[in-house]
């Protein structure tokens, strides 16, 4: 009996295997450990970012003392973070990041004038969003809203 034909199958057929049980691996390490360590950090950078961004417009939409303001500004701000729904709220002066993920969010504090009576009103990623600053010379109201 002649078996010289079985040799390059079996050749092929651990060469094969080699390869499955090598890529097997690497995926299982990446997607083990490194992919999701990068993605948290990536979505905590961008809450950040996003806070600051949504900070930034609501300082900007207050306009100088001694001037009377009936505006809406609008905010450009991501869909989603880390591919997930977030809203951006008020808790009295300060602005608060929500997410489902506990490493994304934060609250931080705009400037505002001491004229801002109000600052009210929430945020849902996805939707489009404005600033709304209302008011006389002496007292102003601050409110996050959507179109």
């Amino acid at each position: 009996m002649d078996n010289r034909a079985v040799s390059p199958v079996v050749e092929k057929l651990l060469a094969l295997g080699l390869v499955v049980v090598y890529i097997g691996l690497l995926t299982t390490t990446l997607y083990g450990g490194a992919v999701p360590t990068y993605r948290a950090a990536v979505g905590s950078e961008l809450g950040e970012r996003t806070l600051a961004e949504a900070t930034a417009r609501v300082e900007q939409a207050v306009p100088p003392d001694g001037r009377a303001a009936s505006a809406r500004y609008p905010v450009d701000l991501p869909a989603t973070i880390g591919g997930a729904a977030y809203e951006i709220r008020t808790d009295g002066r300060e602005l608060v990041l929500v997410h489902p993920d506990p490493s994304v969010g934060g609250r931080t504090r705009p400037v505002l004038s001491d004229r801002v009576g109000a600052l009210a009103g929430t945020w849902e990623s996805g939707a489009e969003t404005v600033v709304t600053v209302d008011g006389s010379p002496d007292e102003l109201t601050v409110e996050l809203e959507e179109r």
